[in-house]
């Protein structure tokens, strides 16, 4: 055990805690008669943090949610209350003739309070409110070479569905109706299923095998999904947990590509449909995928679209390799789950990461779609970048 980062973590955290007592004694009126109260949400909120390795699966997230929102709160006050009244501080001691105020003092405090109050009110309304506000993206596309026969094409895309973060049946099944509201002709599923083990999704089947489509319903893998970031009691474990998911998706009467095509024929005009299993140009994921197998014997379709799960694969392999392919669609980025998307102006931190992150790219007629994802990982909301079914026109 490392004595030395554990002392660490709870000297920074008690000067957190101290700087945060200060801020909001200094703004809730009375705050000494309502301190247990104060006491016993943040003993709560650790005891959620500490209790993380023992509960169970679905509640792990729910748990570290709110001692997070609890604690980033609490970190924001505690910095403005520290810096302002170390600035304070500093006037004092070089201009001794002049002490601040403590009215200055009192409007540092109360300030930093609400400041602090803000990100906690803004991370509950991004989980209760807004990670249920699915957006319905409408792209109409004109693809080189399209054949008259499939022209109006309507493809529905959903990604990073993440069923271990999702904590309300209800949720699902409203999101599972809009997809189906659009009538699309075929739907594309991108990748993350889960967070970690497949099992996430056992109790949300009954309600994703809903989704149909005329020209059927095709799925990839994402680098959630083979249990890399689960803690195994050996390889056959994982290796039982991978063909569970194999599994799942036949039960959702999904077709799974694993670096796979599939020609679809009208009228003598065909179009194909690739699907490639997690390909990163991040040293940080595995390179599952195989685009040269799904490849393989569509040369002579005019229009190819291809989903992988990861958008940094369309520079890194597809546009230098694959020039003929039309489309790609892709996940993976959820757009942060924080950013501003409102006219003029789309910004967010994944775009430090990824630079194509959320929306539509095109590069020589060629075009990558990055969906922001129907779920969430980590933080279980979403502020500013909503939820997304994505509806393609294909002309």
């Amino acid at each position: 055990m490392n004595y030395t980062a554990i002392f660490i973590f709870l000297a920074i955290a008690a000067l957190i805690e101290w700087g945060a007592f200060v801020a909001f004694r200094g703004w809730v009126p009375q705050f000494d008669k309502y301190f247990w109260i104060y006491l016993v949400l943040t003993v709560v909120s650790y005891l959620f943090f500490l209790s993380f390795p023992w509960v169970a699966d679905k509640n792990k997230y729910a748990f570290v949610n709110v001692f997070f929102i609890i604690f980033f709160g609490k970190l924001i006050a505690a910095i403005l209350v520290l810096l302002g009244l170390g600035a304070n501080k500093l006037v004092e001691t070089v201009y001794m003739e002049t002490p601040v105020s403590q009215g200055r003092r009192d409007f540092i405090k109360k300030t930093s309070a609400l400041v602090g109050l803000f990100p906690m009110a803004l991370m509950t309304w991004g989980i209760f409110r807004t990670a249920g506000n699915f957006k319905i993206h409408r792209v109409r596309l004109q693809l080189n070479k399209m054949p008259e026969a499939f022209k109006g094409l309507k493809i529905v895309q959903i990604s990073d569905i993440h069923t271990g973060s999702f904590f309300s049946k209800a949720r699902m099944q409203e999101a599972v109706d809009e997809i189906l509201e659009l009538k699309p002709d075929m739907v594309l599923f991108s990748g993350d299923l889960v967070n970690n083990r497949t099992d996430e999704c056992d109790d949300y089947v009954d309600i994703l095998s809903q989704i149909k489509a005329p020209m059927g319903v095709y799925s990839t893998l994402g680098n959630h999904d083979y249990g890399d970031y689960e803690k195994w009691s050996g390889k056959e474990e994982k290796l039982q947990n991978f063909e569970a998911m194999l599994q799942t998706h036949r039960a959702l009467g999904w077709d799974l590509l694993m670096n796979e095509h599939r020609i679809f024929e009208r009228n003598g005009d065909k179009i194909a449909l690739m699907g490639v299993e997690n390909w990163g140009a991040n040293l940080r994921f595995p390179k599952y995928g195989k685009l040269n197998q799904a490849y393989e014997g569509t040369q002579d379709i005019p229009v190819k679209i291809l989903i992988s799960h990861d958008p940094s694969h369309w520079e890194a392999e597809v546009l230098k390799n694959y020039e003929d392919i039309s489309l790609t669609v892709s996940g993976h980025t959820h757009g942060f789950q924080f950013g501003v998307e409102i006219p003029g102006i789309k910004w967010s931190p994944s775009q430090w990461v990824y630079k194509q992150w959320a929306g539509l790219y095109e590069q020589s007629g060629k075009y990558l779609y990055v969906n922001r994802g129907l779920g969430c990982i980590g933080y279980m909301g979403r502020v500013g970048i909503q939820p997304e079914i994505t509806l393609f026109e294909l002309t």
